[in-house]
């Protein structure tokens, strides 16, 4: 939208669809319904045509575009590059786009034609200075601004922006008396030095809003309607080529209902410039072969829209293959988008050790390959599963994933004891089936002793309040809302009233000590209120991303706890879903998996949705949604790509390889060398899976990324190789000392095995699978007669440093 529009004829006739390689299939003109409210307001629109592959393309240009009413009550301007609806008078008409054949239409209503607006500060002049960076970090959003003048962050204080402006010297900033002479203006033009350069012109839409603004007295407008939501159009894009346009418009919706074009007041930006790279006018250009998330910043909202580029002529095919279940025909239908087949399925040994490693934190033994081979049933896969699924080590595993999430370690506030008591109870609750709604919601709703009601350690560890907040936010919904302590999040919704809102619920934690020195009582104090940043703000309690009424009637933690769970909050069983995804493929569909924010999409919506719906269906059984995921096809694809095609991975086209965790590399070294661990506090032979306290660990566990749990934050859990944990296998302690200690060959040898049989015997240790012939022959040449045992050990060894070990794939 300009500040200044033409007036042309009512219908606009261009070229048709020269070029276009497939016939359309649908058409459609944005926004469908158009609201006209003054005599400025002005209506951005775009047309896409989508063909029968998918494919879309920006044809605004290319239709011909009428107006259809009784009466004439709007004009279509093209003065520039924007098609742009202005008002002419009150009534109602269609806006028709023709292209090839087909119509689109949109509805237009028009009211107070007539009226003229005053401009408004918050409305119309606060989102001129994010589009154009004046509030930015770099700029004069900074701690102490730029040059001696400072705006909050983002525009997180409007009233605090204004008295800077208007009041805080002056007569300099703002001249009511010769606007055009403003400080304000004269430096963003560039007619007065600035170090941040030109910011518009003074033909622009910028610079006359802020004009007329001070001309009409520079005033402040706290009461006037706040935007609460933004769309951005077109809702998705598949283009294929580089160098294609393809323009957005974004409409606000306000807190009285009216609707608005704000194309022109928004901060684009794109979270891959190589691939869809935007303007500060919404206008995206495409380039390399990938996906991009284009996204329009208005106010303190923040949406975007997913644009796929594909390379052209020379794209493959695209091959289905059968869906085991729905989560298969979700991925597929992602797939089919991005022209990318899904490779073909794993081999019963690659899936035997794949889901093994998954379920239970360790690789098969040799009698659970041997029967699982041996299994002549078509669903020796599924009756696999559900075996694994029932074994204590699937119970052992979760309880330390829900001890990370949970962040369950000693402290100088919390006693082993107290804290062996939560990890007690955590593992109860998912050894007896308990839903994961109901464990976490206990938790936050959880008052008492420390030794008598285990869950209440969780606020013992965390006894920040703000802090606390921000643990909370990330492992009940995956969302980190630290920026919002201090300013509006940048690339996401949350303010700081929502920050503030959310922490009001846990101001009134108190903390007792009981008779015994290492226990504390959890109690609701039922006073006291959390600080706002900005002073003189009022904070109540406000669930995050809800404007749903807070019951009064019981404590706030226990409010908190029954909606965090409900489906009130989607968030918090698509957070549940992709944390148990991510657990499985190494990557979550939204990735990291606690980093949830509108500048972070998921790879699949449409998948996460549905594992959501799936998990609250099910009544949030941990065992029913790793169930559905195990016998996937998805999870059963191989690593072996079927095309070398960037963004397999991302998109579940073929399986990740993964290096195994720390406590599983542990285990299953000291699983297939026979051998026992010691660690603090609990009995020989424990498991690394089973320490309790995330305080605890050795060198080789620190070493190969255990979570030492002293942050919620997923990354903890550290699964990138190193150079480290290379000399650790090679020159390190543990795998020497337990093939000496532990001394499996001597046993094999002296129970009368072959070398042969040795040899093949230590592949299913390792790999679950059995040598090839040309690998046999190899690794036998390299022992001798006379001292078999040595050499053999020394095989041992070399497999145990081998990728295909240390890596699940």
């Amino acid at each position: 939208m300009k500040y200044l529009c033409a007036m042309i004829s009512a219908t606009v006739a261009l070229t048709s669809s020269a070029g276009w390689g497939e016939s359309p299939v649908r058409l459609q003109v944005y926004p469908r319904e158009i609201r006209l409210n003054g005599t400025l307001d002005c209506q951005s629109i775009v047309v896409q045509v989508t063909d029968e592959t998918g494919l879309t393309r920006d044809v605004t240009e290319q239709s011909a575009l009428r107006i259809e009413s009784e009466e004439p009550v709007a004009t279509l301007d093209k003065a520039t590059d924007d098609f742009i609806l202005k008002p002419k008078a009150d009534g109602k008409a269609k806006l028709i786009a023709e292209f090839d054949g087909q119509e689109a239409i949109a509805s237009i209503d028009v009211f107070d034609a007539q009226t003229t607006s005053a401009v408004s500060f918050r409305r119309d002049v606060m989102p001129i200075f994010m589009a154009t960076g004046c509030n930015a970090g770099r700029c004069h959003g900074s701690a102490r601004g730029q040059d001696g003048f400072h705006l909050s962050l983002f525009g997180y204080d409007a009233a605090g922006d204004h008295f800077r402006l208007t009041r805080e010297i002056s007569g300099r900033r703002i001249n009511v008396a010769r606007p055009e002479a403003s400080l304000l203006l004269t430096k963003a033009t560039g007619v007065a030095s600035h170090t941040g350069g030109e910011r518009f012109d003074r033909d622009s839409f910028s610079y006359h809003t802020i004009l007329q603004w001070i001309e009409q007295g520079a005033k402040d407008d706290a009461e006037s309607p706040h935007p609460v939501e933004i769309s951005i159009y077109p809702p998705s894009a598949t283009i294929t080529g580089s160098g294609n346009i393809q323009r957005l418009v974004v409409e606000a919706r306000y807190s009285d209902g009216t609707t608005r074009d704000v194309t022109d007041r928004s901060l684009y930006l794109s979270n891959n410039d190589n691939t869809a790279k935007v303007d500060s006018a919404g206008l995206v250009t495409t380039g390399k072969r990938g996906e991009a998330f284009v996204m329009a910043r208005f106010d303190s909202l923040t949406e975007g829209v997913p644009i796929i580029v594909l390379s052209g002529d020379e794209e493959q095919p695209y091959s289905e293959p059968p869906a085991f279940n729905d989560i298969d025909r979700l991925v597929y239908q992602k797939l089919k988008k991005l022209r990318m087949s899904p490779t073909g399925i794993c081999d019963d040994e690659q899936f035997l050790r794949r889901v093994t490693i998954d379920l239970t934190g360790l690789t098969p033994t040799r009698e659970q390959y041997e029967r699982f081979m041996a299994n002549p049933s078509k669903n020796k896969r599924v009756e696999l599963v559900d075996e694994l699924l029932n074994s204590d080590s699937f119970v052992e595993l979760w309880t330390m994933r829900f001890g990370e999430l949970l962040q369950i370690r000693t402290s100088n506030q919390v006693s082993y004891k107290a804290l062996l008591g939560f990890h007690n109870w955590v593992r109860n609750q998912i050894a007896n089936g308990e839903a994961i709604d109901q464990l976490l919601a206990d938790v936050l709703s959880s008052s008492g002793g420390t030794f008598d009601t285990p869950q209440t350690n969780f606020y013992q560890i965390e006894a920040n309040t703000l802090q606390l907040t921000e643990n909370v936010a990330q492992s009940y919904m995956g969302m980190r809302i630290g920026c919002a302590r201090c300013h509006n999040h940048p690339f996401d919704r949350w303010t700081m009233d929502d920050y503030y809102g959310f922490t009001s619920f846990f101001s009134q934690v108190g903390f007792k000590q009981s008779p015994d020195p290492r226990e504390f009582i959890v109690y609701d104090r039922g006073v006291g209120e959390i600080t706002h940043f900005i002073p003189e703000r009022e904070v109540v309690p406000q669930f995050l991303g809800s404007t749903d009424e807070v019951d009064h009637s019981v404590d706030r933690r226990k409010a908190l706890a029954k909606w965090i769970v409900s489906d009130d909050n989607p968030a918090f069983a698509r957070n549940i879903a992709n944390i148990i995804w991510a657990h499985h493929f190494g990557r979550g569909i939204v990735d990291p998996v606690d980093d949830v924010r509108i500048s972070n999409p998921p790879i699949n919506e449409e998948l996460l949705a549905f594992l959501a719906e799936q998990l609250v269906a099910s009544d949030y059984d941990l065992r029913a949604a790793v169930r559905m995921i195990c016998q996937s096809r998805t999870y059963q694809l191989s690593t072996r790509a079927s095309q070398e095609v960037d963004g397999s991975i991302e998109n579940f086209a073929r399986a990740k390889i993964r290096r195994l965790r720390a406590e599983s590399l542990l285990d299953s070294i000291s699983q297939i060398t026979e051998t026992t661990d010691f660690f603090p506090r609990l009995p020989a032979g424990a498991r690394a899976t089973q320490i309790a306290d995330g305080a605890t660990s050795n060198y080789f566990l620190t070493t190969f990324g255990r979570a030492p749990r002293e942050t919620v934050c997923a990354c903890e859990v550290d699964v990138e190789p190193n150079l480290s944990q290379a000399l650790q296998l090679i020159n390190g302690d543990t795998v020497n000392q337990k093939i000496v200690e532990g001394a499996v060959v001597k046993h094999l040898l002296d129970s009368g095995k072959t070398p042969t049989q040795v040899v093949e015997h230590l592949y299913l240790l390792c790999y679950g699978r059995r040598p090839s012939g040309d690998e046999l022959a190899k690794v036998l040449a390299t022992v001798s007669v006379s001292n078999p045992r040595t050499d053999l050990e020394d095989v041992l060894w070399a497999l145990l440093n081998s990728k295909e070990f240390l890596f699940n794939h």
